[in-house]
């Protein structure tokens, strides 16, 4: 039985062996035809130059439920009246920690949150998937409910995404870092339409990405694309028609900055500060999209803040990398425009930001100085608008906030560290006084998005993470 089994696996060894050579040795047939590339109808990969983008392609529901009757709304850059101010009344918790109550983790970037009736809605980027991605999620528990997402290739520059959502009657919209813009509905994420301002306009996206916010006035979505031909234009949020556009006559060029509604001289005009410089145009029904003035005056090579107006008249402009500050009048004489700057002066001699748009509250300018701000360098200073060369009052010289974001919610001033401490001062005539400090991010880095707030959550984030801090009913 023993031999047997021994003259078995030899002659199975021997004929394995025979098969390997004969194959080996053997010459392969020589009947192949080329077959033409595609002619396998195999789908298209994950490579997508950059001009192939298909804004808004790919989507996933979660199966999660958003919270019931929330009626807050953070539906835009700077909250809804454009301004950092939370005005509704505010409970804050036990003085001391607040409670985080949930964490998302992102891709790198600084877009900040909007809220609308219990959503939250951020827009990321994946990097291993090359995409950016629209997320929305739970208020109250941070669960994602969907996500819509489309792949478009770059390279990180100080992260990717930079831009806040706008939500208005049940859609919202984003504009991605390379100038995609995409319209969803809020509640399924349905897609609704999508342009490309790069491609329509031949927009020259800045350096680090598109930093402009998409603003929404009464359903109409204006947008700077600082084109060739078109300076700014309206689209209908509904259709995503566009409704009219304003000539590039002055040659300004898109900058990191956001268009804001302001009423000057009596007339809804619509601000921005381009590359080049600075230009108001009609808001009104009656001529909407008309240039109404321009300066070239004052022109920074990087702007990031947004303008801020002071009086009926009076827009003051800011910017970082040593421009400083300067004020803007604008004048109206009958039907004719005109705009000119008052002063102009360097960070380290007056109120100056580099990154976040100073607020004005109660007659009084809130800001953080810049790194190159002097001896008074990143720390918070008020300004009277009638003296902006000497603070009324600043922080002590052991808080300084880098390039932080701040609010004001119910006469509080919330101020978070770019290393992702939140500071929360109580607000009293023309000082503050510390109420509380609390480490948020154990690791915070580069915490420069805006904050938003809804119905006593405030939503915070640093360069790789959104959390969500319960402050109060």
């Amino acid at each position: 039985m023993k031999l047997n089994l021994k003259y078995i696996t030899i002659a199975a060894v021997a004929f394995y062996v025979a098969v390997i050579v004969v194959w080996h040795l053997s010459a392969p047939s020589q009947d192949f035809k080329m077959q033409e590339p595609g002619a396998d109808n195999r789908p298209a990969g994950t490579a997508r130059k950059a001009d192939d983008v298909v804004i808004g392609e790919y989507f996933m529901d979660y199966k999660e439920q958003a919270p019931q009757d929330m009626q807050g709304v953070w539906g835009n850059f700077r909250g809804p009246n454009h301004d950092n101010i939370v005005t509704s009344p505010l409970t804050l918790a036990a003085k001391g920690a607040y409670d985080v109550v949930w964490e998302q983790e992102t891709g790198e970037g600084h877009a900040s949150p909007a809220i609308a009736n219990g959503r939250v809605f951020v827009l990321d980027y994946n990097e291993q998937q090359s995409s950016d991605a629209l997320r929305c999620f739970n208020l109250v528990t941070g669960k994602e409910l969907w996500r819509r997402w489309y792949r478009v290739p770059m390279k990180r520059n100080h992260g990717f995404s930079r831009t806040i959502p706008a939500v208005y009657d049940g859609r919202v919209v984003t504009i991605g870092p390379e100038g995609h813009v995409m319209c969803c509905e809020t509640e399924t994420g349905d897609l609704c339409w999508t342009m490309d301002m790069k491609k329509l306009f031949a927009t020259e996206i800045p350096f680090w990405y598109t930093g402009q916010c998409p603003l929404i006035d009464d359903g109409v979505l204006v947008l700077a694309p600082a084109g060739t031909d078109t300076l700014m234009v309206g689209v209908d949020v509904k259709t995503g028609e566009q409704l009219w556009a304003t000539p590039n006559t002055p040659q300004f060029k898109m900058s990191h900055s956001s268009v804001i509604p302001m009423t000057l001289q009596g007339q809804r005009t619509y601000v921005y500060i381009g590359v080049g410089g600075v230009c108001g145009v009609s808001a009104e029904a009656a001529d909407r999209g008309k240039l109404l003035w321009s300066v070239s005056k004052w022109q920074p090579s990087v702007v990031a803040p947004s303008p801020m107006q002071l009086s009926a008249n009076q827009v003051f402009l800011v910017a970082g990398y040593g421009a400083g500050g300067a004020m803007l009048q604008v004048n109206k004489s009958g039907s004719t425009w005109s705009a000119e700057i008052k002063d102009s002066y360097k960070a380290d001699k007056g109120m100056s930001s580099e990154q976040q748009t100073p607020i004005l509250y109660k007659g009084l300018c809130y800001t953080i100085l810049p790194k190159d701000g002097g001896g008074m360098r990143e720390r918070i200073a008020i300004y009277n608008p009638s003296n902006l060369h000497s603070p009324v009052w600043t922080s002590s010289a052991d808080e300084r906030f880098g390039l932080g974001p701040y609010m004001i919610i119910d006469n509080r001033f919330f101020a978070f560290k770019e290393d992702g401490e939140l500071y929360t001062y109580e607000i009293a005539g023309s000082s503050m006084r510390l109420l509380s400090k609390q480490r948020v991010m154990e690791e915070g880095i580069d915490a420069w998005g805006p904050m938003a707030y809804a119905d006593g959550y405030l939503l915070v984030r640093d360069s790789k993470f959104v959390k969500c801090i319960k402050i109060g009913n």
